[in-house]
């Protein structure tokens, strides 16, 4: 049975962009692309990963890029009451509390991110890990 993750903004922007860690978000999307895990993002991370590539590559190539992800990606929905749970959590980082709560809510598997301050404000039930940890531990 494949992974469920979330994956945060800051890994598209790595593979969409080619940043220095595009290898591990690459490898992530080619796991996601075979079937080996499921993807899921929020509308946000739609929402900045559309800001920087159309910065990046203009709107026209942004928009195929974005529809080319979703066809291997999910996006789930944060509602009222998720916003609300997030909101009065541990974390910190407002729009990580907003992510975290929603992939929590959905019964994802992982959490990933390179945003090392959700590590002491995770549940067990939703481990937050890097991207090369992921891979490293489920290769």
């Amino acid at each position: 049975m494949a992974f469920r993750i979330f994956l945060d903004t800051d890994i598209l922007l790595d593979f969409t962009l080619k940043r220095e860690a595009y290898a591990s978000a690459r490898r992530l999307m080619e796991w996601a692309m075979n079937g080996r895990v499921q993807i899921f993002i929020t509308t946000n991370v739609v929402n900045v990963t559309a800001y920087w590539l159309t910065k990046a590559y203009g709107a026209g190539k942004a928009k195929e890029l974005l529809a080319a992800l979703l066809a291997d990606i999910q996006v789930i929905d944060i509602g009222h009451e998720i916003a609300v749970n997030a909101l009065h959590s541990r974390i910190t980082d407002v729009e990580q509390a907003l992510q975290y709560y929603t992939a929590l809510h959905h019964k994802l598997d992982y959490f990933i991110t390179r945003d090392s301050t959700l590590d002491k404000a995770a549940s067990a039930v939703l481990p937050v890990c890097r991207p090369e940890e992921f891979i490293k531990n489920n290769s």
